[in-house]
């Protein structure tokens, strides 16, 4: 171990995040450019650690987009902080697989001590159980993968042995705005996206629920349903305490995507918006979202921890006796070797306790409004959506523009190209507009006030 080769990356890591607030948040340099700083032959004779993370930083500083700098608004990217990061690279450092509890005791202690934390900060049932995957498209496919070997089961037909072939059809019911992850689970899951039935949506993204209705009274077959909680665009929630009791009254199973929005029953303020979810069968759930920890980091919630744990009941024979007391992490995912995700959210939830992280959600849904109030100053914009959460949408109207699609793009990039702050662009009901997400705990009033002055440049200049 080289204690100068990891004092230099512990500097250049303080220089990137010391400088975030400061520095272009974009890229400056073309595709072609950037590719060519780091396209270099693979070299026959291995070069020293130095060298080796010397060509790293080289190849990649100019391409890195400074999603932990205030004013990066695009995805919904929480800038890691502090004590998230150092205990990511604790995590990296100790080096255990969260497999089983043979391999590693620290993590399977530290899951079962964060799921417990989780559930109370949520107020979720507190039977459920949790499993800790890469983010929100692995917490969706379990979950609908558990809701399908329920709805299955409840036909009298075991899929864990015989298979989806021959089996009773099987329908997943979701909005027309649900996230794409939805239907990426299904493709995964072997149903297929010819039996996802799309309910329409009103103009905030949330399911129509007279038509939901409509359509599970006329399902002539079982079905599993998938809400949401947090619209991805517009941050809107569907009315899980009118639909989920009438769904299940058909015996269907009910999933919510709840990747960021989920995390509004952690305040006093916002929690009203999921009155009724907790009634659900099953939660995904991003921590590098609205937790604001690095990445991987996300989670599957299951109110039935017996059926959760029959996902993947088949041990290897040299885990080591299994011991019902002993939590082994993979049981409740898809992998088995897996990073020890839990430690991370362990500091980080230890560092904000209840009070911090209610702030940090609160904060950020109080900056959109904020970043509300000075898009609607400026004469040519117009805010699309019912800023209800930490979600903007908004777009350009003058009156000499016809090609709506190429302006937002023009606008978008300029933006992107000043460097001061991130937007992009976003598709709502079929139109190209632009897409403001708040989420980073270090994003103020001054950066709302900083990046409406490069939005105004941006459209003033492609106008």
């Amino acid at each position: 171990m080289k204690n100068e080769l990891f004092n230099k990356i512990v500097n250049e890591i303080i220089e990137y995040r010391t400088n975030g607030a400061t520095s272009r948040v974009g890229v400056a340099k073309p595709y072609e450019e950037l590719c060519s700083q780091a396209n270099q032959k693979l070299p026959d004779i291995g070069e020293s650690t130095e060298n080796a993370i010397d060509a790293l930083i080289s190849s990649v500083k100019d391409s890195l987009i400074h999603s932990v700098n205030p004013r990066y608004f695009g995805f919904v990217i929480g800038g890691s902080t502090p004590v998230s990061l150092a205990a990511d690279w604790l995590t990296s450092g100790w080096d255990q697989n969260g497999q089983v509890y043979n391999t590693s005791p620290a993590a399977a202690i530290i899951e079962d001590i964060v799921s417990g934390w989780i559930l109370d900060l949520l107020d979720l049932p507190h039977e459920a159980s949790i499993g800790y995957v890469t983010g929100g498209q692995m917490a969706n496919f379990v979950g609908l993968s558990l809701a399908r070997n329920h709805v299955l089961s409840s036909m009298s037909w075991d899929v864990e042995k015989r298979g989806l072939q021959n089996s009773p059809h099987i329908n997943v019911i979701c909005s027309e705005c649900c996230h794409g992850t939805i239907h990426s689970a299904v493709r995964l899951m072997g149903l297929g996206t010819d039996n996802i039935i799309n309910v329409s949506a009103d103009k905030e993204g949330r399911i129509k629920t007279d038509e939901l209705y409509s359509v599970i009274a006329n399902c002539n077959t079982s079905f599993i349903l998938s809400l949401q909680a947090g619209n991805v665009n517009t941050g809107a929630f569907d009315n899980f305490e009118k639909i989920i009791d009438f769904a299940h009254s058909k015996k269907s199973w009910v999933h919510v995507d709840g990747a960021f929005g989920l995390w509004a029953r952690a305040t006093e303020k916002y929690k009203h918006l999921t009155t009724g979810i907790q009634k659900a069968d099953s939660w995904s759930l991003d921590a590098h979202k609205w937790l604001n920890v690095p990445f991987d980091s996300g989670m599957i919630i299951v109110r039935d921890s017996n059926a959760h744990k029959k996902l993947k009941p088949n041990r290897c024979a040299y885990a080591g006796e299994n011991i019902v007391s002993q939590r082994d992490g993979s049981a409740w995912v898809p992998e088995n070797s897996r990073r020890a995700r839990a430690f991370v959210l362990y500091a980080a939830l230890r560092n904000l306790g209840r009070e911090g992280v209610k702030k940090l959600i609160q904060n950020s849904c109080e900056l959109a409004k904020v970043f509300e109030l000075e898009l609607n100053k400026i004469p040519e914009v117009r805010i699309i959506n019912e800023v209800v959460l930490n979600q903007i949408l908004f777009c350009i109207e003058p009156q000499s523009i016809s090609d709506k699609q190429s302006f937002h793009e023009g606008v978008a990039k300029r933006i992107q190209n000043s460097g001061i702050c991130w937007i992009g662009t976003t598709i709502w009901d079929g139109a190209t507009i632009l897409r403001i997400s708040i989420s980073n705990h270090s994003t103020t009033e001054n950066d709302i006030l900083l990046s409406i002055e490069s939005i105004k440049k941006a459209i003033e200049e492609e106008a």
